[in-house]
This record gives C-alpha cells, structure tokens and sequence, in this order.
C-alpha cells in the first residue's frame, strides 16, 4: 500500500515538474497561436452571418470559439503562475543578496578598521623586523601582500552583489508589471468569454425555433448518407473481389511456375542418371521420378510475409502492403484535406438541437464554396460518384480509403494514381446554404474510422 502511494506521489510531482517546466516563451507563443484562431473563427462566424438562416455549422463554430477562448485563458493562467513563480523566486534571491552584502559590509568595515588601527609605517616595519627567520620574513610580506589583494576582492564583491541586487530588484519590478498587464488581460477574456456564452445561448434559441427546417435538413442528410453508404459498399465489394480475384490468379501462376521448374529440374536429372549408372552393375536402368507433393501450402509471389497481419487481399503485392504501412505509420499526422475551415460535424452520433440528433460516418468541414479538397495520402482513384448534385471520390489506400463527399466537381477519374495533396475536387453548397467537404475514413471490411483521429492536430 505504501509502496502504491510512492508511486502515486513520484507519478504527480512528475507531471506537475512536466507543466512547470513550460517557458514563457512557449506559453507566449501558444497564446499567439489561440489568439490567431479565434480571429480566424470570428471572421468565419462574421461569413456565415451575412446568411439569415441559424445552422448547426453555425452552432459548432460558436462552441469551437468557447473552447478556445478557455484554452487561451488557462493559458494565460498558466502565464500567471510562471510569473507568481518569477517574483517569488526573484524575491528570495533579493533577500539572500541582501544579506550577503550586508556580510560583506560588515567584514570589510572590520578590516578597514583594523587596517586603520596599524596604518603607520612603525607598526609595518615591527611587523616585519619581529619574524624570527628570513622565511618568516618572506611569509609575513606575502601576508600583508594577500590581505591587501583580499580587501580589494572585498570591494569588488560588494560591487558585484550590489548589482546583482539591483538586477533582481529590477527584474522584480518588471515581473510585477507584467503580472498586472496579464492579469488585466485574463480579465478581458473572462469578460469576452461571458459574451460567446450568450452568443451561443442566442444561436442555441434561434435554432429551436427552426427545428421543423433543422429536422428536414437532417432527414435529408441521412437520405444522402444511405445513398453514399450503399455505393460505397458495392465499388468497394467489388474491389475486394477484384483483388481477391488477381491474388488467386497469382498464387495459381506461380503453382505453375513451380511445377514446370520442379519437373525442369526432374528431366535434367533423368538426363544425369544414365550416366551415373553405367558405373553401377547392379543399375537396371530404370529411372524413378518423384512426384511432386501437392499438400504443401502455397503463397503468391508477392503476399505479404508480415506475419503479425491478417490477410488482406489489398495487400497482396508490395505496393498494396506498402501503402497500407504508410496509411497507417501517418496516423495522426494526415494532413487535412482543405487548408481553412472548421469541424462542423464531428464523427459519430450528434445533437443538432436539443430533441434533434443525427448520425455522421465521418466529418463535416465548412469551408468556403469552390474550396480545392486534397487527397490526404498516396492511393489509387477506386470511384467517381455521381449523387445527383453533387459528387463524391473514393480513393484506395493499400487496405484503407477515404472518401471525399458533397464535391461540386471531381478533378480526377477511376484509376487515377493520386499523391498527397493532389486536389481531387471542389467544396460544394450544403443544405444550410454554406459550403462544406464530408470527409470519411474506412477499411477493407467496410467500416467508418473516425477521420480526426488520424489527421494531424490543427
């Protein structure tokens, strides 16, 4: 038990050494990046204004701007502790250079005395003359010779520390002033963070009122959702057993190649045997061949030998295995496939309004109409999908894909080999009037990964 509550104890000081160890510059800097992202936010929620129209976008942005607001005064918390640290810190090394130049006072105020007290030249010379050898003699100059080089260190010293402490106490002064400055600065915060509160409060109202429009929206957003889903499933079902397919056709090709090596290498040694046995009088010239061992399992030439991994047909070949192991390795690190914009809809179940919800296989990004989405990784164009007015790509990834939805164009076609960041479209209009890209992320076995969780953090 004592030995857990060590463990506990070591574990917290640790985390706490961990967050106190954060500069000001760094501290600083992350405030610049907070205070940039809440412009970008307040200029996108000053867009979406100009439409009439409340919408869940408008909802999430509001919320995405409290969240941040919080961020950036916790950040300025921690500022502030930095900086309580700092003065109490600064204080304590005033008050340790206090007193040692006080010490240092003293000391040298004894030695001037003393000095005083055997400043004539009689007293020097008796000093001298008194020492009982010639080495003794040496000794006692070397003597007066080192406290004179003593009490000038004592002068120099006391200048030193006293500038030290002058640097402390200057330092202090401006550790204070800007403690006032962030503590006003926290409270301009607090206050603006009162404000996005009612603003989402007023949204919030707005959209309870438009519920009836919300649940059509919503309901029509499940339709597409159904519709994208069922194409998905049959290109990439079609896919796998076009994969299947060619793995199959592999591994039959190099059953084949084996047997005509196998049975190669039979006839070359029946070629050798005559020979052989003329030498042999007990030979009767009767060549036996060995038939070739069908229970043997067989690979294709290029499936994956990686035996920690279970079987995909996309990963038969090495650029198929190699695409999923770079798919992967990036987890988290993906980039985005739009360059501006905000996470609208989030992956999973959702709340549009209070009694409203709605599901999302992946996420909603509101950008600008006519926005360029970019691939988020090296693959190969599986599908261009029509769905009415708007169009959807699908793009293979060794085992994975992802699919960029709610285009109002494609720039790419089936089959089409893709690298990172190639655009493959245009951001189109969604049912709230503002422009959005649905991005989604799936497996071989048809199953909706959650697209924040390897995308880079923004």
């Amino acid at each position: 038990m004592i030995k857990k509550l060590l463990l506990l104890i070591f574990a917290f000081v640790i985390s706490f050494t961990a967050h106190a160890q954060d500069t000001k510059e760094e501290i600083q800097k992350r405030q610049q990046q907070l205070q940039k992202e809440l412009n970008d936010l307040n200029n996108t929620l000053a867009e979406i204004k100009k439409n009439k129209k409340q919408s869940i976008g408008q909802l999430a942005l509001v919320q995405k701007k409290l969240n941040t607001r919080q961020e950036l005064i916790n950040n300025i918390s921690s500022d502030l502790r930095r900086l309580d640290d700092d003065i109490y810190k600064n204080q304590l090394d005033i008050y340790r250079y206090t007193k040692e130049l006080d010490t240092l006072k003293t000391q040298y105020a004894q030695s001037l005395v003393f000095a005083y007290k055997n400043r004539s030249n009689y007293d020097y010379l008796n000093f001298l003359f008194s020492a009982t050898s010639f080495n003794d003699a040496v000794k006692r100059v070397a003597y007066l010779k080192s406290y004179r080089q003593y009490r000038e260190t004592q002068v120099n010293t006391i200048v030193k520390t006293q500038q030290l402490l002058q640097d402390k106490i200057s330092t202090l002064t401006s550790n204070k002033t800007e403690q006032n400055s962030t503590l006003k600065e926290q409270n301009k915060q607090l206050g603006v963070l009162e404000d996005d509160k009612k603003e989402k409060d007023e949204v919030v109202k707005d959209l309870k009122g438009q519920e009836s429009e919300i649940a059509a929206e919503i309901k029509n957003k499940e339709k597409m959702r159904v519709k994208l889903n069922q194409a998905l499933q049959t290109v990439i079902r079609r896919e796998v057993d076009e994969a299947r397919k060619q793995d199959q056709q592999r591994i039959a090709k190099q059953q084949e190649d084996d047997r005509k090596k196998k049975l190669a290498d039979q006839q070359q040694q029946q070629k050798q045997q005559p020979a052989q046995n003329n030498n042999n009088p007990n030979n009767n010239n009767t060549a036996v061949i060995t038939p070739p061992k069908n229970d043997q399992p067989v690979t294709g030439v290029a499936a994956p030998k990686n035996n920690n991994r279970s079987y995909s047909p996309f990963e038969s070949t090495p650029e198929g295995l190699t695409q999923s192991l770079n798919f992967e390795n990036n987890r988290g690190s993906l980039p985005w496939p739009v360059g501006s914009g905000y996470v609208s809809i989030h992956f999973g179940n959702y709340a549009a309004t209070e009694h409203i919800t709605g599901v999302s296989d992946g996420i909603t990004i509101s950008v600008p109409v006519g926005t360029n989405v970019k691939a988020v990784a090296d693959g190969t164009v599986s599908a261009v999908l029509d769905l009415g007015s708007t169009q959807a790509v699908l793009i293979r990834h060794g085992k994975y894909f992802t699919v960029y939805s709610n285009l109002s164009s494609a720039n790419v076609n089936k089959g089409d080999e893709v690298k990172s960041g190639t655009p493959v479209g245009r951001a189109a209009v969604d049912d709230s009037g503002e422009g959005a890209v649905l991005f989604e992320v799936m497996n071989e076995q048809k199953v909706f990964l959650d697209p924040e969780r390897w995308l880079k953090a923004r």
